[in-house]
């Protein structure tokens, strides 16, 4: 039996963190622990919530990661704290409700099925984004097109965060060294470019979106990354 860590930065979420963690417990997936990682911005009850959720389920486990630089050092510092812990499969995904919990098991059986990494994609058939401004949608699309032609990948989505892995790909990335360790907009497009030469697949996923902005300055850099990135060595299989 694979044991199976759920990574997901918190911050500022009182309002929904206790039914995201309860929705994930109820699937009630053997050897399957979650881990959120309070970032350091955090300022309402979210802390105090887990802790009293972790108090009634010992398969919750909580990290403060008090040195957070933003979400993106939350994912790598409970992508240690798996491996170091005997993670077998690690699922990365928001807590806030964007990722439905339920889709979980269909990561995980993708992953039995032999394949390194899993993506959600929201542009696949069957998929779909719910709530989410005009143009958040044609940022991530278009997003998703520039990437492709300058990385020479092939995926339909190159910025959704819900994505699996096993621990071997977490293993050889290097989770000291990512380019985008302070930009959540593209990290998740570093990530499925080291991973674009193993065996990866993709499903499609619902995406609850959220009211959240994006900076001009945060595009540009977005932009001044990604042709840094392209210099960058891949995983090979």
């Amino acid at each position: 039996m694979k044991n199976i860590f759920i990574v997901t930065p918190v911050a500022n979420e009182e309002d929904t963190i206790e039914k995201s963690l309860k929705d994930i417990l109820d699937l009630n997936i053997p050897n399957l622990c979650i881990v959120p990682v309070i970032d350091k911005y955090s300022k309402d009850q979210t802390k105090t919530i887990i802790e009293a959720v972790q108090k009634e389920n010992s398969r919750v486990r909580l990290l403060d990661h008090k040195d957070s630089t933003g979400a993106v050092s939350c994912y790598l510092y409970g992508f240690k704290y798996a491996l170091e812990n005997g993670a077998d499969y690690i699922i990365e995904m928001d807590s806030g409700g964007s990722h439905d919990p339920k889709e979980i098991p269909n990561f995980i059986r993708f992953l039995e099925q032999g394949y390194d990494c899993v993506f959600g994609s929201r542009f696949l058939k069957g998929a779909g984004i719910t709530n989410h401004a005009i143009y958040r949608r044609l940022l991530s699309r278009g997003g998703t097109i520039l990437a492709n032609l300058v990385l020479g990948t092939k995926l339909s989505d190159m910025t959704s965060g819900y994505e699996a892995f096993k621990r071997n790909v977490l293993e050889r990335v290097g989770l000291d060294n990512f380019l985008s360790a302070n930009m959540t907009h593209f990290y998740q497009t570093e990530m499925r470019y080291y991973c674009s030469q193993l065996q990866i697949c993709e499903i499609p996923i619902i995406y609850k979106g959220s009211k959240s902005g994006l900076k001009f300055a945060t595009i540009f850099k977005c932009l001044k990354t990604l042709f840094t990135l392209k210099e960058r060595k891949k995983l090979e299989r």
